[in-house]
Parts: structure tokens; C-alpha cells; sequence
């Protein structure tokens, strides 16, 4: 059996019955759930129809997500996020570039390493070296007025932890950012690479080793092996070319508002709702939300 879920981005909230009974009635689907009125519903059906992702595309350009998994398993016990453009709304490192004055240097080999047409570990280290010479004081001030959590992120984590799962952040960026993150939205822990100072300045380098795609799955393995889980029982969700390995793996990869070279490769797509998709995605109602 397979869920069919249907989801509107919660500033419109214009899913309509119609709609979905449009879907259920061409894919011979079972009874509609509403989780959410007019943002969020799913239905069964025996198999993946065919002509889906026709549905898929038809249904993003009206502003809709539509998923299909195995209706069994779906609550996962482990939630495994990248930070950047994923928990929160922007990319730390280029935010600290434009303090040291070489923000579209930066943005620019970020939007490349992301897409997957750089090596991220070699363009890490790029990005870190323009740093050099950046007050330490600078790391605050992005974090005081430049960082914003991303909608429905502390409904995802607290529900999820509510639930007995186990909450990890996983970032390609930096501890300074990383810390204060997860600790704003409620996990249970977080992992990131270590930017080196020296005297209040930024050195423009990093601890060893770089924390990218590959660390990104050993976290999760580990993660999950500590709890005696497997990896089809972990969440994972992010947006870059780096996060590729986690979503892939996991049991539940979910690519959020994700680059189009990631996307093609991941089928759990959200492009228009927030992060409380997530948990529509797990069959969670609204009114289990926890805030």
C-alpha cells in the first residue's frame, strides 16, 4: 500500500476537495484524510499510478506539492537537517563574506558548490580563506540581525521529539552558527566544521576534517547504529548538492526547496510548503503539531 500526499503551501492554503478528489478518482485511490483544511491531505492507493510525475508538474505549477511513498514506516525516528537555506532561511558563510567585503565572491562559489558543480570540500576552504582577517564579533552580528529559522522548523523538531525521535543537525557550515541553531529550535544535537581564530580574527581556515557529503552519511549511520535503528528509519532533508548521500539513504529523503540538480535526483520533493510538510509527509495531523 501507498500514501498520496497532497500539500499546499500553508501562506495559501488553497487546497480544495475538488482537487483531490480529482486525483482519488483517476488513481482509483481509497478514502481522503484531511491532517490539515485547505494545506494538507493524503489517500491510499494499492500501487504507484502511472502518468505521476505528469501529476507532479501539473500540480507544480498550480503551487502544489504532490509525494508518494510506502504507506508503512513513514513516522521515522530520526530527524537528520542541514542547516543552510534548510533550518534556517540563508547561508551563514555568505552572510560573514559580505562583513569582510567579498560577499559576491563568496555567494557565487557557494551557489556552484551547492548545485553540485564544485567540490564542496575544496570550495569550503576556498570560501574560508576570503575571510581571513574578520573579526570574530562579526559571527554575532550575523547572528543577531542576519539569521532567520525557517517557517514550521520548531513544529518539525519538537513533534518529532514528542514522538520519541531523535532530533541531529547537520551542517557543511560552522559550530558558531550551528549551536545557537539547534539549540533555538530544540535538538538534540548538532554537528559542523570548526572555524579556526586566533587573537579575534578568523584565520580563514578550518579544523580537519571537512564535515561534507560523505560525513553528512556517517552521521547518519552513526546516528542510527547507536540506536540500534536502520537507516530506513531516519528522516533526512536538506538542499544542496552535499546533502545528496543523507537523502538518498535515508528511509525518508525529503529535498527541501532544493537546488534543481539535487532535486532531479531525490523523489520526495517540497518546493512550496515549509518544514511542517515534513511531518504531513510522516502522516502527522495538525492537531498533533507540537509548538
Amino acid at each position: 500500500m501507498f500514501t498520496v500526499s497532497v500539500l499546499a503551501a500553508p501562506s495559501r492554503a488553497d487546497l480544495t476537495p475538488a482537487l483531490i478528489d480529482d486525483l482519488r478518482a483517476g488513481w482509483n485511490g481509497g478514502h481522503a484524510i484531511w491532517l490539515n483544511p485547505r494545506i494538507a491531505a493524503e489517500f491510499p492507493v494499492e500501487a504507484p499510478p502511472a502518468g505521476f510525475w505528469d501529476s507532479w508538474q501539473a500540480l507544480q505549477a498550480q503551487g502544489f506539492d504532490l509525494a508518494i511513498q510506502p504507506t508503512r514506516g513513514r513516522r521515522k525516528a530520526v530527524l537528520l537537517a542541514d542547516m543552510d537555506s534548510t533550518m534556517i532561511q540563508q547561508e551563514c558563510i555568505d552572510e560573514l563574506a559580505d562583513f569582510a567585503g567579498v560577499g559576491p565572491r563568496v555567494a557565487a562559489i557557494t551557489a556552484r558548490a551547492m548545485n553540485g558543480e564544485l567540490n564542496f570540500h575544496e570550495s569550503l576552504l576556498a570560501r574560508v580563506g576570503l575571510l581571513a582577517g574578520l573579526p570574530e564579533t562579526a559571527i554575532g552580528e550575523v547572528l543577531d540581525h542576519r539569521i532567520t529559522l525557517a517557517p514550521g522548523g520548531r513544529q518539525l523538531v519538537a513533534t518529532m521529539r514528542a514522538q520519541g525521535a531523535w532530533t541531529a543537525l547537520v551542517s557543511g557550515g560552522f559550530t558558531v552558527f550551528s549551536g545557537p541553531v539547534a539549540t533555538a529550535l530544540g535538538f538534540d544535537e548538532h554537528r559542523a566544521n570548526t572555524l579556526l581564530a586566533d587573537n579575534g580574527m578568523l584565520t580563514g581556515h578550518v579544523a580537519l576534517p571537512v564535515l561534507g557529503r560523505e560525513a553528512k552519511v556517517e552521521a547518519l549511520q552513526q546516528i542510527a547504529a547507536a540506536r540500534a535503528l536502520t537507516p530506513a528509519e531516519v528522516l533526512a532533508v536538506g538542499d544542496g548538492a552535499n546533502d545528496l548521500g543523507m537523502l538518498q539513504l535515508a528511509g525518508m529523503g525529503v529535498a527541501l526547496h532544493a537546488k534543481p540538480a539535487v532535486a532531479a535526483q531525490v523523489d520526495l520533493r517540497i518546493n512550496h510548503g515549509d518544514l511542517t510538510a515534513l511531518l504531513y509527509l510522516q502522516g502527522y495531523g495538525a492537531e498533533e503539531f507540537v509548538d
